[in-house]
């Protein structure tokens, strides 16, 4: 084994996404398993590799971890993007549960049935702009730093600029009320290990084809 984390989840965003920006904001080289078909799942399941029958799962310093928020504290805590201390580490917590929130959002827009899609993008636009773009446009202005916890990158920083990309995917010029965050994006973005992620042939993955969503669906159900 090379000793590069191993993330095991279908060619897609879905819930290691997010695992893959960590990784790449730290810096880290990882390889991928992709679940192509039922069988790549059934087959992890039997061999005993996921502890709760499902992904994502990362084989990672010996470990096959799974449940992404255990994942995703694990890569921060190793490579110091949880902050200094318990109140800072409280503070990410709290944002990236927020941006979670607003990921499950996006996330299920995809599986929505044609005449719900609409009615869930309102809905989801709606969060973004009213509830969570607001929250952290205050929390920016009311920090005064170029990061949202202390004054060092953090898990926080690397997830909200993740979601305000799928944002803008969903409805390029959704920042346009939010100042703050436009510079947030712009500073993010500039980062080495991340302008590195943002590249054409980067590991990041791109919004699943709707064509596609039938296939990804027959993996896990």
């Amino acid at each position: 084994m090379s000793g590069k984390p191993k993330l095991h989840y279908f060619n897609g965003r879905g819930r290691m996404e997010q695992i893959r920006w960590l990784l790449a904001a730290a810096g880290v080289e990882f390889e991928e398993s992709f679940l192509e078909k039922k069988d790549d799942l059934t087959k992890l399941q039997k061999d005993g590799s996921l502890l709760f029958q499902q992904v994502p799962m990362v084989e990672i310093d010996g470990m096959k971890m799974v449940q992404t928020r255990a994942i995703a504290n694990y890569i921060a805590t190793k490579y110091n993007l949880y902050g200094k201390d318990l109140k800072e580490r409280a503070l990410i917590d709290m944002y990236v549960e927020g941006i979670f929130d607003l990921n499950e959002l996006f996330m299920n827009y995809e599986i929505q049935p044609a005449d719900k899609k609409e009615q869930h993008f309102a809905n989801m636009m709606d969060k973004a702009t009213n509830r969570y773009f607001p929250a952290f446009e205050k929390v920016l202005k009311d920090h005064g730093q170029d990061f949202l916890v202390g004054n060092q990158l953090s898990r926080a920083d690397v997830q909200l600029l993740d979601i305000i990309l799928m944002a803008e995917e969903f409805k390029p010029g959704i920042l346009a009320k939010f100042p703050l965050l436009q510079s947030f994006k712009t500073r993010i973005c500039n980062i080495p290990t991340i302008k590195k992620f943002l590249q054409p042939g980067s590991q990041r993955k791109p919004p699943t084809p709707e064509e596609d969503i039938p296939k990804v669906m027959e993996i896990f159900f």
